[in-house]
């Protein structure tokens, strides 16, 4: 009676005498030398393999903030997304009793237009406007913002209902 030792030492000998007819040993795997992707079979080449290795690869699990960036960078999102972040990130970027103050208005071509509540506070903004740059390079990215355009606030308008007669306004009553 034959043993299970005997059985796996006669499939051995079949594979290696079925091996040296086709000219191969038993265990080595020919690659088919064509290019990438799915060779005739349905097996897959070599050069596109279906595992990551021990490196790093695209293929693997990335952080979702990496991908987010990547994204924005393919698309051209990324000055869209800066001056986003100083919009939102205003109160931390400059301050607390700047940001009290002063608004951010708007973000085009570098240049930050901010408007003040008072007179007395844009004085104030056009001076520290150098170091406002600096602290928002450094915490958004240099060249962001590359100069300030600091308004005061917004005198009051005479105008009133659709429509206007030009003139002086209400001192053309008095005289």
């Amino acid at each position: 009676m034959a043993t299970g030792r005997d059985l796996a030492r006669s499939a051995l000998e079949a594979a290696r005498a079925k091996a040296g007819a086709r000219g191969t040993e038993p265990g080595v795997r020919k690659r088919p030398r064509t290019g990438g992707g799915v060779t005739g079979a349905g097996r897959q080449s070599p050069r596109r393999r279906r595992w990551s290795g021990a490196r790093p690869d695209e293929r693997d699990p990335q952080p979702l903030g990496r991908l987010a960036s990547r994204i924005a960078v393919e698309n051209g999102w990324n000055t869209r997304l800066t001056s986003g972040r100083v919009f939102s990130s205003w109160d931390r970027l400059v301050g607390d009793e700047v940001a009290e103050h002063a608004q951010p208005v708007s973000l085009k071509d570098g240049e930050l237009t901010v408007r003040a509540t008072s007179t007395a506070w844009a004085t104030q903004l056009r001076l520290l406007q150098g170091q406002l740059i600096a602290k928002i390079a450094a915490q958004v990215g240099h060249g962001v913002v590359k100069r300030m355009r600091i308004q005061g606030p917004s005198a009051p308008s005479w105008r009133k209902g659709p429509r206007h007669v030009s003139g002086r306004g209400p001192r053309d009553t008095y005289g």
